[in-house]
């Protein structure tokens, strides 16, 4: 129970999420840690349970999942599975990312599209839930295999989305390279230019700051919530898991911001350098070679690399910022953070804790930072990008990055604000989770028992 609170009212909602998803942990967690939350607005708004919202809520309005045949380079042909959870389009179009990894399932998709709902809400953008992927590796793949599956992928997604209906946007294993295709893909099918998609390239439809914007908007969100306590990121230590686009452009900003950052990772180790990562070096490594984290101790021989990604955490810190994966913190990572002083943990990556953890740091009074409103400058930039192109205009970077901030700073006053009003004071992930959902389940109960 986070932050000690019981569900009754809201038991059955969840009973039915279990019985309705078997074998889908990862969605359950997720329904459970925002359920419960979501206890203290049924208590208060009985008109909410009779309208069946919370029993709406946790059920995609739509689920589609496809196969994606493609031909590797030595002409045999591979099956992938592809999928498209539409989860809630109460305040606007569906928008999510899209996630390639080996891991990525229905489950996965779910737990990921319904954290989305109340993300976006919480950005204040017209915005709507939803996540997709397939369980395509893009690692070790050519180019062209990467754009042939891409386009396969397309060709059936593309039946699904639009510019007012759904909008995609890139996830792990999703980055430029893999929009710029799947967008080719289609543009080619509809003969039709339009903002489809998110995270596209600057001289066809994208926005300046999206790739920088996750990372950047993390720390805006944890720098907020620092200064709310009289701390800041000036002279802290801080330690980051990953090394894709969330953990590059968190490190940027918080060493932008004073802050002294020791760690990064990837999913076979993590780099450790006291004096400082260097950033030029982890750009080119990953975003130019597309290579390993370990390569780094090559330019830094006085850095450590150490194999496995869990024991980043035992490294000693002020402010943790997990970017990398969901469950990367469990309980005793969490337990080892707090006896080595830290005091800040803000959730670049979605989910990276388990609740477990979540409930340590909650009652250490470690100042946490919830994904669904500390990672939301992502997909903030995404809607930005959308607006520029319903206006066929581009904002300047110094433009997106002031909106980016403004809406960072929103969603921390919001959250902060209704964990105060429902007596739960500085427990962000009670004031986030409430928050999102008032807006969404206001709208849902405006417009009837439509979805």
């Amino acid at each position: 129970m986070i932050g000690g609170i019981e569900m009754k009212i809201l038991s059955s909602v969840m009973e039915q999420v279990i019985k309705r998803n078997p074998n889908e942990p990862e969605f359950h967690q997720a329904a459970r840690e925002v359920l419960e939350s979501l206890e203290l607005v049924a208590e208060r708004h009985p008109e909410f349970v009779k309208a069946g919202i919370f029993d709406r809520i946790v059920e995609p309005e739509r689920q589609i999942i496809f196969r994606v045949p493609w031909v590797d380079d030595n002409g045999n042909v591979r099956v992938n599975r592809g999928f498209r959870v539409q989860f809630n389009s109460a305040i606007g179009p569906y928008k999510g990312g899209l996630r390639f990894h080996p891991s990525v399932n229905l489950g996965i998709i779910k737990f990921l599209g319904f954290e989305q709902i109340f993300k976006n809400s919480l950005t204040g953008l017209p915005i709507g839930g939803a996540k997709g992927g397939s369980d395509f590796d893009p690692k070790g793949k050519s180019e062209g295999e990467v754009m042939r599956f891409c386009q396969s992928f397309m060709t059936e997604l593309y039946r699904h989305i639009g510019p007012d209906t759904d909008v995609p946007a890139g996830d792990i294993g999703v980055g430029g390279r893999e929009i710029g295709y799947m967008y080719g893909q289609y543009k080619r099918i509809k003969n039709d230019f339009t903002g489809v998609l998110t995270g596209k390239g600057l001289t066809w439809g994208g926005s300046l700051v999206r790739t920088e914007a996750t990372g950047y908007g993390l720390c805006y969100f944890v720098d907020e919530m620092l200064k709310a306590k009289g701390k800041s990121f000036k002279g802290a230590t801080v330690v980051i898991s990953g090394s894709g686009n969330v953990a590059i452009y968190a490190a940027e900003k918080a060493q932008e911001l004073g802050a002294n950052v020791v760690t990064m990772s990837d999913s076979n180790g993590y780099i450790y350098d006291p004096d400082g990562i260097k950033l030029d070096t982890v750009k080119r490594i990953k975003e130019v070679e597309r290579k390993r984290i370990k390569e780094y101790i090559k330019y830094h021989p006085s850095a450590q690399y150490t194999e496995g990604c869990t024991d980043v955490w035992t490294v000693k810190c002020d402010i943790a910022l997990p970017c990398a994966t969901q469950n990367e913190i469990d309980e005793q990572s969490a337990k080892t953070l707090v006896a080595n002083g830290c005091y800040a943990v803000g959730e670049g990556a979605n989910m990276p804790s388990t609740n477990e953890a979540i409930e340590v740091f909650l009652n250490a009074k470690v100042l946490f930072a919830p994904a669904k409103a500390a990672n939301a400058g992502g997909v903030a930039t995404s809607a930005l990008e959308m607006c520029q192109n319903s206006m066929r205009y581009s904002w300047t970077f110094e433009e997106v990055d002031a909106k980016l901030k403004d809406i960072m700073v929103n969603i921390y006053k919001n959250a902060s604000a209704a964990a105060k009003e429902y007596g739960f004071e500085d427990n962000l992930v009670v004031g986030a989770n409430i928050a999102g959902f008032m807006k969404v389940a206001n709208a849902m109960y405006a417009q009837g028992i439509a979805y």
